[in-house]
């Protein structure tokens, strides 16, 4: 380990709603940067206001909390502050959900299952490079240059196709669906066509399993 990661003082966030998580992973970081900063949370809605307001340099964070998931935030993280940078540090598996935190700015992704001795060498890594992702998670993010959909195909879809498409996948019908968002029944048609012209899909059951699938975390 260089002197020059030990010297630095770093402000860090620690998001997790596990306060076991939060003071084993305090431990770590202390352990490695001596002179960091360290604040935490619980709570996913702290989240922005404790970047904002601490000038927080790094943070380390869960993907699932009661009050809501980190995806739909980390946009928000690097509207404050560009130059910040996101690791995502959860029990999700890879394979399903890396990519879509890659895509929404994460710049690492790491498994709660992983080995202590794995976790200090990949938050090393992230301190000095300002990244760390598995070869694994490399090759995939390689793969999804050539293939956007590599993600999730639902990404898509407009925010109101979307809507439709998760009230099909709950068992509506277009009647009901037009009550629901006050539309008329000929427009819940139209979009329905178009949702199944993007999808490249001929049926409901087709689009059931792709919403059940890829669009919940």
């Amino acid at each position: 380990m260089e002197t020059s990661i030990q010297n630095k003082e770093i402000i860090f966030l620690l998001a997790d709603d596990h306060s076991i998580v939060r003071q084993g992973m305090e431990i770590v970081i202390s352990d490695i940067v001596p002179e960091a900063t360290v604040y935490q949370t619980s709570a996913l809605n702290k989240v922005l206001e404790i970047i904002e307001s601490k000038g927080v340099e790094i943070v380390v964070i869960d993907a699932h909390f009661p009050d809501g998931n980190s995806l739909h935030i980390l946009p928000e993280i690097k509207k404050i502050n560009p130059g910040i940078k996101i690791l995502v540090f959860t029990g999700l598996e890879e394979d399903l959900h890396g990519l879509k935190f890659v895509k929404a700015g994460a710049n690492g992704y790491l498994s709660k299952l992983s080995e202590e001795e794995e976790v200090r060498d990949a938050l090393t890594a992230f301190i000095e490079k300002g990244e760390y992702f598995s070869e694994h998670l490399r090759n995939l993010m390689v793969q999804l240059v050539h293939n956007p959909n590599l993600i999730s195909p639902l990404m898509s879809l407009t925010r109101r196709e979307m809507e439709i498409a998760e009230l099909y996948a709950e068992g509506y019908g277009n009647l009901e669906i037009s009550n629901e968002l006050n539309i008329k029944q000929n427009t819940v048609s139209t979009i329905k066509k178009n949702i199944f012209e993007k999808l490249k899909i001929d049926n409901m059951v087709e689009l059931i399993e792709l919403v059940k699938t890829h669009h919940k975390l």
